[in-house]
């Protein structure tokens, strides 16, 4: 079999080079996507301004989280491990006890706090950490500092003298302290003695806190690292089990189609005792043959395209700097494997008819298949179904709020895989109710397309699918977008009453500024805010995932600058440990918590207040005093404001680094934010268009192709060659109407659902135009795909192409 393989490979170069493209792509998409999990799952990160020490010591930045839910299932009962949104520092006493650690040859204490430079937003370090000593007033800077530098530090300001020039703005250690605000450090930087065990001393150094050892030292220059890590994680996982998904059913769809081109050939070696085991033998053979060579090759292409998609996602700032791509074995065996096996069961599926078909009901049925739909088939469909109908109860019956495309998101594929099942049996009964306005319209050449599309729905099909499969997935996915944006812009801006935001560029505003602009004329209201997160250890809440619930520290006017209704208790109440919460918490006054604040610290709270928020926006309120002490910069962020924005400037204007914004101003900042993630979306959701796209010209250049004897046969009975062509244009924009008419439904069915819980309407937030060249690039495409080969089929004399082999 694998004799014969090669040679129907070698004769039918045409029929598997849709196959090998697709499989080309498909594993080309899967590497990058892979590749992007492993960096992710890596984080590896070399350090720089700290590569001189062998060890860093720092303190523990995970918790344990009990779930501790009501139920006799043990399985409900577990423990997850959860990042800290905050840093979590060292006591200065912990640099002189790893100092005395047999085997460490020095510890310097490490720190890393936001100033601004000549009124540029900077990093600052004590000396000790970056290899450069200075007396204190003076400061080394990079290259072009000039001679002296005005330092802007939490609400201060200083002048210092440039020591000289360094690639990180370096301070005496102790200037630190005034700088920063605390004695705390980030790290203890460990240099081992020649020779020392570092695994030994690792054990040794444990009791002080985490030992990070090789690359994972990185993460002490930069701390976001490890939590855009694990984002990035989630964004590979999710796009590559959709470029999977795609890639199945593209291959499955070409191979099939390629199997079902070369059902005569197929019937007459049933008819000259060729078992069905040997048939399933020879297509198998013929797959991983053409398998093996494009995924093989796919992998190169998949590499660039996995790191040009990294350098973009660090530039937009989603992967922290200083993460090194690594795109090692496990994403080769991944993306060579998900290829490998995609192509085995596209092709098992391709030969089971074929294989199981009597000889003599194999040759009537060679030039027309009509049976489609077998058993194992339809509970595919129905199960795929109803996985899609479940999805859409739980959207709009339990998620609330952007959260709801969770749940949304992932039904696409489950509608396309329903509709992709049943697609002959839809795309006949759409054939027959569009027979009578094309035939209206088109005439015999239009009567002649129809006739031919209602005699080839299976193999019509085949090209539904691929358009289909990127209409559903770029509507849906473009429109979720879309719509989410919309709903945050207009709940960000109904949830913000002030007239003007004070922020600060040098990583915080003054504690007292609040309370100065409070009492300054012409302003009615002023509110500090601090945005952190909490954790609820008891008792657990069922809401409550690895992110623990958005908070804001507050201090000041709350109801007054923002969208706040209070429902229970009073929002004055908000001193020492008294909190507010949502009403969908379920929490009532008077109840006590106990809860982590953002970098770990337990503490017991009281619910002092519940409220109303913008559904699905909804944060817990706390006492700013209560939070700030426990996050990295134990400084407010922002200050809302109601009144002349003019007072608010001119108040602030003794406030070095404090700048003041309009209500727009900080809406289009807000918004602009946004479309970092809807960039990193339409990106990613491009890739699978892109593939797709392929797909769709890559079948339906194999449908057409493969019909050239049929083109001839028609040209000698008396049709002309514009008349074969129009024909085929009628084929193609049947076609594409199906292909348009099944994509939307699988479209509506992931964004209605959607839109019904963010927006209270079925239709989805965004400009219609999207859709219509959706519509237009299918056409077009589909146009171009089936013209070009059908006008290269007709260029040769019937008489000529007639004598060809199929």
């Amino acid at each position: 079999m694998l004799a014969l393989a090669l040679r129907t490979l070698r004769f039918r170069k045409g029929g598997f080079l849709g196959t090998f493209v697709a499989l080309f792509f498909g594993s080309a998409l899967v590497l990058a996507c892979a590749g992007l999990m492993e960096t992710g799952i890596r984080t590896a990160i070399p350090p720089e301004r700290l590569a001189h020490a062998d060890l860093q010591v720092v303190a523990a930045h995970k918790f344990e989280l009990a779930r501790d839910e009501p139920s006799d299932d043990e399985d409900k009962n577990h423990t997850d491990t959860v990042l800290l949104t905050e840093r979590v520092r060292l006591a200065p006493a912990v640099v002189d006890q790893v100092k005395a650690v047999p085997g460490v040859r020095s510890a310097q204490p490490d720190f890393s706090f936001p100033v601004a430079i000549n009124g540029v937003p900077a990093t600052g370090h004590g000396s000790a950490s970056t290899a450069k000593t200075t007396a204190p007033g003076r400061v080394w800077l990079p290259a072009g500092s000039g001679d002296r530098a005005t330092v802007f530090y939490r609400g201060k300001s200083r002048e210092f003298t440039v020591a000289g020039v360094a690639e990180y703005p370096t301070f005496a250690d102790s200037d630190v302290a005034e700088l920063s605000g605390r004695s705390t450090v980030d790290s203890v930087s460990v240099v081992a003695e020649p020779g020392a065990d570092l695994e030994a001393l690792t054990d040794r150094l444990s009791p002080f806190g985490v030992v990070l050892t090789g690359d994972d030292r990185g993460l002490v220059e930069y701390p976001d690292a490890e939590e855009k890590g694990n984002g990035l994680i989630a964004l590979a996982g999710v796009i590559g089990g959709l470029a999977i998904t795609t890639a199945m059913f593209v291959v499955a769809s070409t191979l099939g189609l390629s199997v079902r081109q070369r059902s005569r050939e197929l019937a007459l070696l049933r008819a000259i005792g060729t078992t069905p085991g040997q048939l399933r033998r020879m297509v198998l053979s013929e797959a991983m043959l053409v398998g093996v060579v494009a995924t093989a090759l796919g992998c190169v292409p998949g590499q660039w395209i996995g790191e040009a998609l990294f350098d973009q996602l660090v530039a937009k700032g989603v992967v922290s700097e200083g993460v090194v791509f690594h795109q090692g074995w496990i994403p080769m065996i991944i993306a060579v494997g998900s290829g490998l096996l995609t192509a085995l069961a596209a092709a098992l599926t391709a030969a089971r008819r074929a294989a199981r078909t009597r000889p003599t009901e194999a040759l009537a049925e060679s030039s027309l298949e009509t049976r489609w739909l077998s058993v194992p088939r339809a509970v595919l469909a129905l199960l795929a179904l109803g996985g899609g109908t479940a999805l859409a109860i739980v959207t709009v019956t339990v998620m609330d709020g952007p959260v709801a495309a969770s749940t949304a998101g992932p039904s696409v594929i489950l509608w396309a895989i329903a509709l992709a099942l049943v697609s002959p049996g839809v795309t006949r009964a759409l054939m027959a109710l569009l027979h009578w306005p094309v035939r209206a319209i088109t005439g015999v050449a239009g009567e002649l397309g129809l006739l031919n599309a209602r005699a080839r729905t299976v193999r019509l099909a085949a090209a539904v699918t691929p358009i289909m499969l990127a209409t559903g997935i770029a509507t849906a996915n473009i429109y979720m977008q879309t719509t989410q944006v919309a709903v945050t812009q207009q709940a960000y801006a109904a949830t913000l009453r002030a007239d003007a935001v004070v922020a600060s560029t040098t990583g915080g505003l003054p504690t007292d500024l609040v309370d100065r602009l409070r009492a300054t004329p012409g302003i009615t209201a002023a509110t500090a805010v601090t945005s952190t997160r909490i954790y609820i250890t008891a008792p657990f809440h069922s809401g409550q995932d690895d992110d623990g619930f958005p908070t804001h520290g507050v201090s000041g006017d709350i109801a007054a600058t923002t969208a706040v209704t209070p429902t229970a208790g009073s929002l004055d109440r908000l001193s020492g440990n008294a909190i507010a919460v949502p009403d969908s918490l379920g929490y009532r006054p008077g109840n006590k918590l106990t809860v982590r604040l953002g970098d770990g610290a337990e503490t017991t709270v009281t619910v002092a207040a519940t409220f109303t928020g913008v559904p699905g926006f909804e944060t817990v309120l706390a006492p700013a005093a209560l939070v700030l002490p426990h996050t990295t910069t134990a400084l407010p962020q922002q200050i809302l404001v109601r009144g002349d924005p003019a007072a608010v400037a001119a108040a602030v204007t003794s406030t070095p680094g404090a700048v003041v914004g309009d209500r727009e101003s900080v809406t289009a900042a807000f918004q602009e934010g946004q479309n970092v993630g809807t960039w990193v979306n339409y990106t990613l959701v491009s890739m699978i268009m892109a593939y797709t796209v392929i797909a769709v010209v890559n079948t339906l250049v194999m449908a057409t192709a493969a019909r050239r004897r049929e083109f001839a046969l028609q040209r000698l009975t008396g049709s002309s060659r514009p008349q074969v062509l129009r024909m085929m244009t009628t084929e193609a924009l049947l076609t594409t109407a199906v292909g348009l008419v099944l994509g939307t439904a699988v479209a509506a069915g992931t964004l209605v659902p959607f839109t019904l819980v963010v927006s209270d309407s079925p239709l989805p937030i965004g400009p219609a135009w999207i859709y219509l060249a959706i519509a237009t690039t299918m056409t077009l495409l589909t146009l171009s795909a089936t013209l070009i080969p059908t006008w290269r089929a007709t260029s040769q004399p019937p008489i000529t192409a007639a004598t060809l082999p199929d």
